[in-house]
């Protein structure tokens, strides 16, 4: 608040209308990379003052402090007698003074209206210089220092990388300026995190920015067909796997862009961030994942099969360079299992083939066909948990309202020993090209790095002909079922892809007893005697499970003597059994509870390793003549499995 000022005839005059204070703060703050931690952080503040004189007949006068319609800066006065000056009568008016530089700069059109006051040498010659201000000039000029030693000590992301944090010494270094002690060592680390991801300093480096895009060209991900090469890159500070196509394929990138966007956010598909071009390339900018599902299996695989082959084909420096890159990836997956000792896929790959799925129904209810499903084209990323990313869309084609095909002669072909046969043969190009490709996929990670039509040299001809392979899953009777439905050769019969997702092979241990216990429940109420039809059907198609008494373990048997009795020929007893002993599993006696396992993985083990084509057979059953019913329907839905 202005007090008010006497002027020379002894009138007084209010003016704190007429005095503005504006005030504009100026902060730089520096992050550390990928974090919300604060590094350091400058701020400082100008006030101003401006006095408008409207009103006033004649402002010359009275001895303000300020011309009229003028602006100067207000310097603070803060010190250890700060209180002592607020106290003192007219303290501040040496302090909100003028001077000659700013006021030449802000009332040019002002000059007359009235003297100004020399308020900086005032103020120097009075003794009340701010050291505040002072202290302002260093804070800048330390600061200034600081930022230029920062930049030239910088290193690039995909170069160098800043050694871990030691443990701090228990001799601490003395920061000066700070009163404190911290560890110097963590002080370097911090200051090597700051660096401008835009525009990256290594020297050692061989980069180029590209618009929003900086490209490392000597770090090459992988290749593709027609010139096609990826790379690491950052665009807008964000790692991305840049994809460089030909000026000539132009096309090719604007139409996996168009796909893309369309698809973007789905979190099973690879994300598009951007796209930029020089004379030669196009450069498109991508989510970056760490491998690929083929890269995975090759790493997780425990086949001696594949790691003959592995030793096998390095024989050139681009193999070599392939399995050090592999070698290198195996530190991040150690843990990582892709198969149950039983045989059977961990939960860790039924979640990715889940995941491939998902991205795959996501593409073809936007109308998208992939048309070059395969394992290389298929990311993997790394956070909490392992996901899997369907990309490469390049000769993907979309659907136009309701068409449910692409002709037979649609551009562009897909992968060799990938394609289904429609394609090979020139026929309609639907949706069920993807689910052709997708059964190829799902054998490839179940058996370890496999193909159903044998190796890659035949694998074309074999598809044409329908010589199919699959002996390696036959201990897997869902797998076999699956897999022969999508790699049927015609289109028509294979399922699509949300029927895909609710087959058994991708259910849950939970999801299997309690489909056998729904059953259980669903033929009791059927009466044998009146000849049911589902009845006969169940008995029928469970032939296998015959005499199913004699692969009961002793101790079983003698526990379910003492209830009931059960009928050793007949599928719907031995769905009743195993309703029964899940029902009541805690009332079972230890021996008993040991020998089945636990609730659910161990249970359903027990009964899936004695009747391994149970599950599957009363599936089938169920599917022919109870699919529609509403008790059932969460069975044949994926959006609940």
């Amino acid at each position: 608040m202005l007090p008010d000022y006497p002027a020379n005839s002894g009138r007084s005059v209010n003016l704190k209308s007429a005095l503005y204070i504006t005030r504009t703060d100026y902060s730089l703050t520096s992050f550390a990379l990928n974090s919300n931690k604060v590094v350091w952080n400058v701020s400082v503040a100008e006030i101003g003052a401006a006095f408008l004189c409207q009103g006033f007949d004649d402002p010359t006068d009275f001895n303000m402090p300020l011309p009229c319609n003028s602006w100067a800066p207000v310097h603070r006065f803060r010190g250890h007698n700060l209180l002592e000056c607020l106290s003192t009568p007219n303290c501040l008016l040496n302090v909100i003074l003028l001077s000659s530089h700013y006021t030449d700069k802000y009332s040019n059109n002002h000059r007359e209206d009235g003297p100004r006051i020399k308020g900086i040498s005032q103020l120097i010659n009075n003794g009340r210089f701010s050291v505040f201000v002072l202290i302002v000039f260093a804070a800048m000029l330390v600061g200034t220092i600081f930022q230029h030693y920062i930049l030239g000590h910088t290193i690039s992301l995909w170069g160098e990388t800043a050694p871990p944090k030691k443990k701090k010494s228990n001799k601490s270094a003395k920061i000066e300026g700070n009163g404190g002690e911290k560890d110097a060592a963590d002080i370097e680390t911090g200051n090597k995190m700051l660096l401008n991801l835009n525009h990256p300093t290594s020297h050692n480096a061989d980069g180029r920015t590209i618009g929003k895009l900086f490209v490392f060209f000597d770090k090459e991900i992988g290749k593709g067909s027609n010139g096609t090469i990826v790379l690491e890159g950052i665009y807008q500070g964000r790692p991305v796997a840049v994809k460089r196509l030909v000026r000539a394929h132009h096309d090719i990138a604007f139409k996996e862009m168009q796909n893309l966007i369309a698809s973007d956010q789905h979190p099973n598909i690879v994300r598009w961030y951007g796209v930029e071009q020089d004379q030669d390339f196009v450069y498109m900018a991508l989510e970056r994942c760490i491998c690929s599902l083929d890269d995975l299996i090759q790493i997780c695989s425990l086949s001696s099969q594949n790691s003959n082959n592995d030793t096998k084909r390095i024989v050139d420096p681009e193999s070599m360079q392939y399995r050090i890159r592999l070698d290198s990836l195996k530190l991040d997956m150690q843990g990582i299992k892709l198969c149950k000792e039983n045989g059977y896929p961990s939960a860790t790959l039924l979640k990715l083939m889940r995941d491939v799925v998902c991205g795959l129904i996501h593409l073809h209810e936007l109308g998208i066909i992939h048309r070059d499903l395969k394992p290389q084209n298929v990311l993997i990323t790394k956070e909490r948990v392992l996901c899997a990313k369907v990309s490469d869309m390049g000769i993907s084609k979309r659907l136009i309202g309701d068409m449910s095909s692409l002709g037979h002669h649609a551009t562009g072909y897909g992968s060799s020993g990938w394609q289904a046969p429609e394609l090979l043969l020139q026929g309609r190009q639907t949706r069920a090209l993807d689910l052709f490709s997708l059964g190829c996929v799902l054998f490839h990670c179940i058996t370890g790095g496999c193909h159903p039509f044998g190796n890659p040299l035949e694998r074309d001809i074999n598809i044409t002909k329908n010589r199919i392979d699959l002996f390696l899953v036959n201990h897997m009777p869902e797998a076999v079922e699956l897999l022969s439905g999508l790699l049927d050769p015609n289109a028509e019969m294979r399922p699509n892809a949300g029927e895909v997702l609710a087959h058994p092979f991708f259910w849950t241990s939970e999801t299997r007893l309690a489909f056998l216990r729904d059953t259980s429940d669903r033929v009791e109420v059927e009466d044998r005697d009146s000849g049911s039809v589902l009845l006969k059907a169940l008995e029928l198609e469970g032939t296998s499970v015959c005499a199913w008494d004699s692969k009961l373990d002793p101790a079983l048997l003698h526990d379910i003597a003492r209830y009931r009795r059960y009928q050793f020929h007949s599928v719907r007893d031995l769905l009743r059994l195993i309703r029964n002993k899940s029902n009541h599993y805690r009332q079972l006696p230890t021996e008993v509870q040991e020998l089945l396992g636990p609730l659910p993985e161990g249970f359903d083990a027990y009964f899936t390793s004695r009747f391994p084509r149970l599950l599957i057979q009363v599936y089938k059953v169920v599917s022919s003549h109870c699919r529609k019913e509403e008790f059932f329907h969460k069975y044949f839905s994926n959006s609940t499995l």
